[in-house]
């Protein structure tokens, strides 16, 4: 299983990758995989507030529709457009291509929360 240890993990399955004040957030590798062919990404978030644990959007798979919830507290600054027209993207390169949204970081002490690669391999078995 592919976990960057670059990265920062919730236990909801959803990475987040920071880059100053802002974070990149996706889904990892073991969720995508959970899941299966992902067919619709939808995030209805931009410009809008989000805490953390608070829903920002669902993914659809074929079988299946998962909430995608914040690691982190913010404003989502971007949308990742591909995953309009290639949802599949987030299945092919979950940590790459396949991020979702762009979130300013306001309170950056709750990065202390969140899950080492190490730790979110130990809470998915890998």
């Amino acid at each position: 299983m592919n976990l960057p240890a670059t990265l920062h993990y919730t236990k909801d399955h959803e990475w987040i990758r920071v880059e100053g004040d802002v974070a990149y957030v996706g889904i990892t590798d073991h969720a995508q995989k959970e899941l299966g062919d992902i067919v619709y990404v939808d995030i209805d978030t931009l410009d809008k507030d989000v805490a953390q644990h608070e829903v920002f959007g669902t993914v659809e798979a074929v079988k299946t529709v998962s909430d995608l919830f914040s690691p982190i507290t913010g404003t989502v600054l971007e949308v990742n457009g591909k995953l309009a027209d290639s949802p599949e993207t987030v299945n092919s390169d979950p940590y790459g291509d396949g991020w979702m949204v762009k979130i300013s970081i306001a309170k950056p002490e709750e990065l202390e929360s969140l899950l080492t690669a190490e730790t979110y391999g130990e809470l998915v078995g890998a």
